[in-house]
């Protein structure tokens, strides 16, 4: 009998390109990524956090270089993009948060949060894939969305829009590009403690409400992203595209 072979995890001589690691859940998945055998490229608006990240990696045998870069800037991202070897993975964890009641949005703000989350995700991706169609070149294309891009969340309107946009515009994109070998997935995770996120989690209420929705009884950590992203990067996840990866402990089970 000839027994089936698991695919591969490993990421050994595949190029990443990891936006927004300089901290949370992208330098997570960064580590995650290198570790996994990629060379990653680290990129985020704090270049001195970038320097540092670098070190550690390099440090541990692993591979990676630093590319300041601010995905809302849609010509710099594109011309960055264009001038480097082709990006086997892309890892876009780039986002901004600036929660508060719908009456109350005003449109700085708005244009804040939609510029990083939604415009600057969908030009990343794009300038992504023109490479890699360009070198006639597969490639896995993973933005880290949210649990609020499939559900509503008091005081977050303008983040739910984003990340339902973002959903949109994955399944679209992957069945665009699916005939060029280009996957194109999201995951999704609920809260995760982050310097980002640990403001809602110093407001009892608002924490309250959290662990309420939550089954697993914990809120999440950046380790529980980690192994999605090598997944979802990786031969291992080779069927997968126009879909999410549902990181939630439960919340959208209701």
């Amino acid at each position: 009998m000839s027994l089936p072979k698991t695919p591969s995890f490993r990421l050994d001589g595949k190029r990443a390109l990891v936006a927004g690691c300089s901290s949370g859940i992208g330098l997570a998945c960064a580590v995650a990524l290198a570790e996994a055998g990629a060379h990653v490229t680290l990129s985020a608006r704090r270049a001195d956090k970038l320097e540092a990240l670098h070190d550690d990696i390099q440090a541990k045998g692993w591979s990676s270089d630093v590319m300041p870069l601010d995905v809302s800037d849609v010509d710099a991202v594109q011309k960055a993009v264009a001038d480097a070897e082709p990006y086997d993975i892309l890892l876009n964890a780039a986002g901004l948060a600036r929660h508060g009641p719908s009456l109350e949005t005003n449109a700085p703000d708005f244009d804040a949060v939609t510029g990083i989350n939604l415009k600057g995700a969908y030009f990343l991706n794009q300038a992504i894939a023109k490479k890699l169609i360009a070198a006639d070149k597969p490639g896995s294309l993973i933005t880290i969305s949210s649990q609020m891009g499939y559900v509503g969340g008091q005081e977050r309107a303008v983040y739910c829009a984003t990340k339902h946009g973002v959903e949109g515009m994955t399944k679209a994109q992957a069945i665009e590009w699916g005939k060029y070998g280009i996957r194109v997935n999201t995951i999704c995770p609920t809260f995760i403690v982050t310097d980002l996120t640990r403001p809602t989690f110093e407001d009892p209420e608002k924490k309250a409400w959290i662990m309420d929705k939550i089954k697993l009884g914990r809120v999440g950590e950046v380790e529980d992203i980690m192994g999605a992203s090598v997944f979802l990067a990786s031969d291992a996840s080779a069927l997968m595209t126009g879909t999410h990866m549902m990181l939630d402990a439960g919340w959208t089970a209701d």
